[in-house]
């Protein structure tokens, strides 16, 4: 019998040691995570995805956590089993794209194309967001319903981003052509600067566009009748919205003192954020 109580007492001490033993790791385990969910939530408000601080981000400061979005690339093949290297995608319709498909960062950031004639940074598109929640007016503290800068659900604002180089061309609507620009082209050699050479001669002097590599990339396509589709590519070639965006009168040289309908109320400057140093006042 006292063999019994023993043994049963031996292992009752055995299993409070295992006992013991397997909630030290459960533990740390624990405090493992609950100390990730910290780190997550103080990057989440950190300074950086808020205004003031966001107006001066870093790139590198942004690809820190964020370096996912120039990673990532496109599948091979779509689930239906499409190839990618088969089918054409939207952005790759004109002449003035070139290689494979790619994501939409690294379209906006990294490739040939967007190196050479754009200078976008991530701040250029991204102001800042409520990570609590994404709709205006939600609570006490969130943003304004008022704030035209926040769009709903959406991370940046493609009123005042995206929109200005996807939107539609109103080539017949504003300009007087005969046709859509894809249409009234060759009436035209495929040169915008053939009128353009003497009307809103002042443009693309934003702190996010290589003015002067847009200027040569479309006198350079201008023998082989390609020059109008580096134009075209920003200018209706790309679109998204069915709408065009309404661009600032930057004034230019022998600029017509009256002002056409359809550009009443439209801004006589570029936004503040987006002008060079030089032309800030």
């Amino acid at each position: 019998m006292n063999k019994l109580r023993n043994w049963i007492i031996a292992g009752l001490v055995a299993l409070a040691a295992a006992c013991s033993q397997s909630d030290k790791p459960t533990s740390t385990a624990a405090s493992q995570d609950s100390e990730k969910a910290g780190q997550h939530l103080r990057a989440s408000y950190s300074p950086l995805h808020f205004k003031p601080a966001i107006e001066t981000a870093r790139d590198d400061q942004c690809l820190a956590c964020h370096k996912e979005v120039l990673e990532d690339k496109p599948r091979t093949s779509s689930p239906a089993g499409v190839k990618t290297a088969d089918s054409l995608a939207w952005y790759q319709r004109t002449s003035t794209y070139s290689g494979e498909q790619d994501t939409f960062h690294r379209r906006h950031l990294v490739t040939p194309l967007a190196k050479q004639l754009m200078d976008l940074k991530c701040n250029t598109c991204h102001q800042g967001h409520d990570p609590r929640e994404e709709a205006q007016g939600a609570s006490a503290t969130s943003t304004a319903q008022s704030d035209t800068g926040f769009t709903l659900r959406k991370q940046v604002n493609p009123e005042t981003t995206c929109l200005k180089c996807h939107g539609q061309m109103p080539a017949k609507e504003i300009m007087g052509l005969p046709a859509a620009w894809h249409e009234a082209k060759d009436m035209f050699e495929n040169d915008c600067l053939s009128c353009h050479a003497a009307i809103r001669t002042t443009r693309h002097k934003v702190n996010y566009l290589k003015a002067e590599a847009i200027e040569a990339a479309a006198l350079a396509g201008k023998e082989a009748r390609k020059g109008g589709d580096v134009c075209f590519g920003c200018h209706g070639g790309r679109p998204w919205y069915r709408i065009a965006y309404p661009y600032a009168r930057n004034p230019w040289p022998d600029m017509p003192a009256e002002t056409p309908d359809w550009a009443q109320g439209r801004a006589k400057q570029s936004e503040a954020r987006f002008l060079k140093t030089e032309q800030k006042p």
